[in-house]
């Protein structure tokens, strides 16, 4: 299964390549009070919440994660990661209203998290916010998640809103314009989305009020230009970016074809041949698919038939190679609705004092992390307050994947310390953990 990547333009779901586990049976959704972060008896937390393919998910701070799928007799079994496998782990609902639970025989309790919702007023329309909140009075740090590109709710969807919480954090998540329940025209205007971004920071601080300690942002894959962005407009304590890059869109699409390609061993011939594709379909992007389809057309005519040609993927280039023209004038506008594709981060990143945490895949195919890191150390060399962790075998998302059958990737579990690390530098920030080349 081929996905779209959440740092490029034509992403729509948040969900890792996944099989769909456990049949007619994986569609069976979990009652809302399942949805919640569960202290265990043996001491360990759980979080369960919905799933991308409609079966509830379990997840736990370490990483591991898996697709819950009710049998007939009332009990969920899991299955490994978004794969088809079964992994062993079973959960048993005791009291759903209670909040009580039994995951692989060992008992747990709902932890009573504080959920504020709210309708707070972004840049000129009206969007839809919750804040999730620890249990008790004490003031503690405060996290707004930024979107991806995705088109659903982050408030329904989000597990880090609890996830966070349950580690002491307050968590501010919002629908993006035109998502969810918010109001507006969906768009990826950088500049009108850190706005909106700006607007939710003061909006948790405000629902927070005493409690609100350390506050900054949390931004995955388009979210990483996003949040350093309303961060230099209104500076906070923290940007954490997770999967994002310190490139343009465009120099994302010409990257990600030149990763796939050198992971199957082609050489620079392909190379430039590949790049000239690229550029023609950076032209059609540019003229907000009106032009340059001929350019496009020649190219996988003359070398459609190559043997580096299958490999060429990219973040939207293999859709406009594989999508008739006449759908793409149609439908490609609405999905890079706002997109700058030249946009250069670089001016906000080298002005940008507040402390940075990024957290980048050293197997992303949709956000390769190579330009990223080379930009980054010379910021960081410069004096910008950037601390920089790769996590070497963790695709687009921060998940990591097996092999199928077919050579595909099958995501498994997030990475061991992602969840540490964003938790201990949003309480602490910058430490002097060791970075990773």
């Amino acid at each position: 299964m081929r996905r779209f990547s959440l740092a490029a333009a034509f992403v729509v779901a948040a969900c890792p390549v996944a099989a769909i586990a456990g049949g007619p049976e994986a569609a069976v959704h979990a009652p809302s009070c399942l949805t919640g972060s569960y202290r265990m008896a043996d001491g360990s937390t759980l979080d369960i919440g919905p799933g991308g393919s409609g079966a509830p998910r379990w997840r736990r701070p370490a990483g591991q994660t898996g697709a819950l799928v009710r049998q007939s007799d009332g009990e969920w079994n899991s299955t490994l990661g978004w794969t088809d496998r079964p992994d062993g782990h079973r959960l048993t609902v005791l009291d759903c209203d209670q909040g009580q639970i039994r995951f692989d025989n060992v008992p747990g309790e709902r932890e009573p998290l504080v959920q504020i919702d709210t309708r707070f007023q972004g840049s000129g329309v009206t969007l839809s916010g919750r804040l999730t909140l620890p249990p008790g009075e004490h003031a503690v740090p405060v996290v707004v998640l930024v979107h991806g590109a995705e088109h659903s709710s982050a408030v329904d969807t989000y597990s880090l809103q609890r996830e966070l919480a349950s580690q002491g954090i307050g968590v501010f998540a919002y629908d993006k314009r035109g998502t969810g329940r918010s109001e507006g025209r969906y768009t990826q205007n950088y500049l009108t989305l850190a706005i909106d971004a700006l607007h939710a920071m003061r909006e948790a601080r405000r629902l927070a009020g005493q409690r609100a300690g350390r506050i900054g942002y949390q931004g995955g894959s388009q979210g990483g230009w996003v949040a350093p962005l309303a961060a230099r407009i209104e500076p906070v304590d923290f940007v954490i970016v997770s999967f994002g890059l310190a490139v343009s869109p465009l120099q994302e699409d010409r990257e990600a074809i030149a990763f796939d390609l050198a992971r199957a061993g082609f050489g620079p011939d392909a190379m430039r041949k590949a790049d000239e594709v690229a550029s023609a379909s950076a032209a059609i992007i540019e003229s907000n698919f009106t032009e340059g389809f001929e350019r496009l057309g020649a190219l996988k005519e003359q070398y459609g038939k190559e043997p580096w040609f299958p490999f060429v993927r990219g973040n939207f280039t293999s859709h406009l190679l594989s999508t008739p023209e006449a759908v793409i004038r149609r439908d490609f506008p609405a999905l890079l609705e706002g997109v700058p594709a030249h946009y250069d981060p670089m001016p906000v990143l080298s002005n940008l004092d507040v402390p940075q945490l990024w957290l980048l895949g050293g197997q992303d195919r949709d956000a390769p992390p190579f330009e990223t890191l080379r930009r980054l150390d010379r910021l960081k060399r410069a004096g910008r307050p950037i601390t920089i962790f790769v996590f070497p075998h963790a695709d687009h998302g921060m998940y990591e994947f097996e092999i199928d059958a077919h050579g595909e990737r099958v995501s498994t579990r997030q990475p061991e310390g992602y969840l540490r690390m964003m938790v201990d530098f949003i309480k602490h920030g910058p430490s002097a953990r060791p970075e990773s080349n």
